[in-house]
């Protein structure tokens, strides 16, 4: 499932340029479909976490699949802003019960081993971020387009909904309800603790989902490159991001900690990001090879340290995340407006803010 959403991730960040000619959209109107959506999604979210941990998971994620599916192929059939914008709205929250509780399941099958978790679960993804550019890119070369992969993988998400249905899935292992699990949701985002992880991981997102989203556009109006090298450069740096998830899959499993290697790869990325961005055409794609690589296991370490601070609460875990994220859906929609005003050259310098929280907010980790 994880495979499936980043698959379209990747095909849908790396297509902008195209999609933005073809739907005729401005900077703002970008920033709106990458804004809207996930806050609108982050809202209905707020729900699920409570009915997932009452024992109502394997509804959400049926409903959920059929919702994305019927997503994608409403998107690929957009004539305009208007329709591209419904897809997206009905694509956010789908995603979130389909694959966002996909992902609560996993953590409660692993309770002790939280990082691990989530740094294969993160893994998968980056297969299909790294695919998803590549197929895009291949698909153009052919003669086809965006809309024919979103419609091939709005279909192919049919037969995982069916998987779904016979798919075993940890119980809670006690609960008095939904109401009594929305309290106590409520009741954990008083917790210091939890605040701090929800709020990284936003920051974070900076370097992750909203660096990606403006990179294929960054290239075309910036670099001057053309939308299939744009494209291109997106898979490079997924497939740099791909190794680096493999890295950590393979350092956590040598008993690295996660959280130092936090703060190595936040202090090279303050030397990384600056590079790329006055670096002259093609010879960004040095740094962002290395931004690709840096970046890796920010989210699945921090995902999984909010994971571990909420134990048995995985279903609260993911609300209280989504609630977070109708903040983190602002830095896509101002770095729109501020590229609207100013090129998207300057409007890209915010993602620097990205390392330094991480450096000036991560607990200190005893031996």
């Amino acid at each position: 499932m994880e495979l499936l959403d980043e698959l379209f991730f990747g095909v849908h960040e790396a297509a902008w340029p195209l999609i933005r000619h073809d739907l005729g959209l401005s900077y703002a109107g970008v920033g709106l479909l990458l804004t809207i959506p996930d806050a609108v999604g982050a809202a209905v979210e707020l729900a699920y976490g409570p009915i997932s941990d009452a024992g109502g998971r394997r509804r959400l994620l049926l409903a959920g699949g059929l919702a994305f599916a019927a997503a994608l192929l409403l998107a690929a059939a957009a004539g305009g802003f208007g329709m591209f914008l419904v897809a997206l709205l009905l694509f956010s929250p789908a995603s979130g019960a389909f694959v966002g509780l996909s992902q609560t399941a996993l953590i409660d099958l692993e309770p002790k081993r939280h990082e691990q978790a989530m740094a294969r679960w993160t893994l998968a993804g980056s297969v299909g971020v790294a695919a998803g550019p590549l197929l895009l890119a291949a698909t153009v070369a052919l003669g086809g387009g965006w809309r024919m992969l979103f419609a091939a993988l709005g279909l192919a998400t049919l037969p995982l909904v069916l998987v779904v249905r016979k798919l075993p899935l940890p119980r809670p292992v006690e609960t008095a309800g939904v109401r009594a699990e929305l309290r106590r949701t409520v009741a954990a985002l008083r917790r210091r603790e939890v605040l701090r992880w929800l709020a990284l991981l936003e920051v974070g997102d900076l370097v992750g989902d909203v660096f990606t989203g403006f990179a294929a556009l960054y290239f075309v109006d910036v670099a001057g490159t053309s939308p299939a090298t744009a494209a291109l450069a997106v898979a490079l740096l997924t497939g740099t991001s791909l190794a680096g998830d493999t890295l950590l899959v393979l350092l956590l499993a040598r008993g690295m900690r996660g959280l130092a290697y936090l703060r190595w790869s936040a202090v090279a990325l303050l030397f990384v990001v600056p590079a790329f961005l006055v670096s002259p055409g093609l010879a960004k794609l040095g740094p962002l090879a290395l931004l690709g690589l840096l970046r890796a296991g920010w989210y699945a370490i921090l995902k999984a340290r909010l994971f571990s601070a909420l134990p048995g609460q995985s279903g609260a875990a993911f609300s209280l995340s989504s609630l977070s994220g109708l903040l983190g859906s602002v830095p896509p929609l101002l770095i729109g407006l501020l590229a609207q005003r100013f090129g998207l050259g300057a409007a890209l310098w915010l993602v620097l803010l990205a390392p330094l929280a991480l450096l000036a907010a991560l607990p200190r980790e005893r031996s």
